[in-house]
Formats: C-alpha cells, structure tokens, sequence
C-alpha cells in the first residue's frame, strides 16, 4: 500500500461512491474501482460493503480511513517542511485553536505576523483544549491555542494572556442581579444557581468550597456558549472566562469576579522535540519578544 492508494480510498470513503471519487481523482471508474479490489486483497480484508449505491465502510475500513487521514495529514506536513527548507518564509501554518480564542487570534496573534511574513497563508482547525492537543500529538497542525487547565506532557508551552472568570446574567433578570458595578466579590455567588462548562467545573467548585460558597449547579455542560445561553435565559448565573465574552451581546450583563485563584490562562502549544516549520518558528519567535 502506498500514500497515493491510501489518498484514492480516503477520496472514495468521503464522496460516499466511487463514481463520484473518480471524477474529483480525474480518472475512470474501473482503475479506481480494481484498485480499491487489489488494496483489499493486499490487506486481506474486506474495507466496503459494495451493492448499494453509497458505499458502506466495514469495521476495518473504518479503522483504515481513520488512521489514513492522519498519515496522509503527516505526509502533507513532511512535503510542506521540504518546501520551507526550497522557498523561505511562505506556505502554510496549521494552528488548531479553542473557539473561544477566535477573536483573539486573528487581532493579537496574525495580524502582526501577517505584516511581517504576507507569503504566509493559514488553516484553522478548531475544536476544545484536548482536541487541539490531540491534533498536535498526531501531526495534524503545527502548533495550537489553548486554555487551561490541560496535561502539558510533552508539550512545550508558553502563556500568552491570564484572564479572569465572570459572571454572566440576564440583563432584564429579576432573580439575579447585582446592580450597576462592574466587579464581584466571590461571596455575592453564596446561594446562588450557576452554569458553568464541565471542563472549569473542577477549577470553579475547588476555590468556591475554599472560601465557603454554597452556590449550586443548575447545569453542567459541554460548551461556554451553552453556559452564556442558558444564563442569558435567566436561569442561572453562567461562569466563564472573561475573553470568551462577545462584546455585542447586549442582552446580558458582565461582573469580573474578583479572586485570584479563579483564572485561567491562554497559551500557546506545540511538541516538544518535534520539527517545527519556519512559520511556526517565526510566529513563536514574534510571541516571546511581544508583551500581551
């Protein structure tokens, strides 16, 4: 099995037949089709069931085209650091991202890169802190932004920005409220119903049993943007990172909550003893000599 095989079954598996795989391939359906036959009897197995007019992986064409995309993804990297070495400062950097950084990343980090360095070009892959990290440990970006808290094994890192938690309320609430200030105190959280994301609920739950806050979870969720939605809906009060915060969102109303230990950093993240390209060199390089 070589690389070109392997690209030739991902296409096949992702444009559902093969018919429609030979024309993104521009080539013929019956080479496509004998090659994926011969690719199964090389590997001994069986990878689609065929008799429907889209096809249907089996369990090892499953596995197959799982860990292809990540050879294949590796593979394109290699090429691309070949050409880093041919062509200078240019190309592509791959920077998997939390998607509560995707205002910060284009206005602190890109822009003053982009005058620098105007040949690069970019790909963002998104997804939460142990995806991101998961993209970098298999080769898929060059380098990722992320939040704490995360097992930095492996991983150097480097810390762009600490910022606080808020607290996020309805602005018509009638159950919630804390007037006309722009900062609380942990203690005005006693007895109150919060929302928060299930990954800070460690961080969050420590420091407020620290200070003896009895506050109560309404609902514990997956994503900051669920915790804003169901406090904007006046059910509890949501904590979150300040940062996370769109600063158009008029209808609800923003208190920096006033503890040191309720934080959390950005950062920045790549492996360790791992080829890095000249653009993601350069950029680390630009963060270490830039104060955010």
């Amino acid at each position: 099995m070589d690389i070109k095989q392997l690209i030739n079954f991902i296409t096949i598996v992702e444009e559902g037949n093969i018919t429609k795989a030979a024309q993104k391939l521009h080539m013929s359906q019956p080479p496509l089709s004998n090659q994926l036959k011969a690719l199964e009897e090389e590997l001994g197995v069986k990878l689609v069931e065929r008799g429907s007019r889209k096809i249907k992986l089996t369990d090892v064409g499953n596995l197959l085209y799982k860990r292809g995309k990540d050879i294949v993804n590796v593979f394109e990297s290699t090429l691309n650091e070949v050409e880093d070495f041919k062509s200078g400062i240019e190309g592509i950097l791959k920077i998997g991202a939390v998607s509560t950084c995707n205002q910060f990343i284009p206005d602190e980090l890109i822009s003053p890169y982009a005058e620098q360095y105007p040949k690069m070009r970019f790909e963002l892959y998104e997804g939460n802190t142990y995806e991101v990290i998961d993209m970098i440990e298999r080769g898929m970006v060059d380098i990722g932004v992320v939040r704490t808290p995360f097992n930095g094994q492996n991983l150097c890192c480097m810390n762009l920005r600490t910022e606080p938690m808020v607290a996020v309320i309805d602005k018509n609430s009638k159950k919630f409220s804390f007037g006309s200030k722009q900062k609380i105190l942990l203690k005005e959280l006693d007895n109150k119903s919060i929302t928060i994301y299930r990954r800070y609920e460690k961080l969050i739950m420590e420091v407020l049993q620290k200070n003896n806050i009895k506050a109560s979870i309404y609902c514990l969720n997956d994503d900051s943007r669920t915790t804003i939605a169901w406090a904007q809906a006046g059910l509890a009060i949501g904590i979150v990172p300040k940062s996370i915060i769109n600063n158009l969102n008029s209808n609800i109303e923003i208190y920096e909550i006033e503890e040191d230990e309720l934080k959390t950093d950005i950062c920045i993240v790549w492996m360790e003893n791992k080829y890095l390209s000249k653009g993601a060199r350069h950029l680390l390089d630009m963060i270490g000599r830039k104060q955010f």
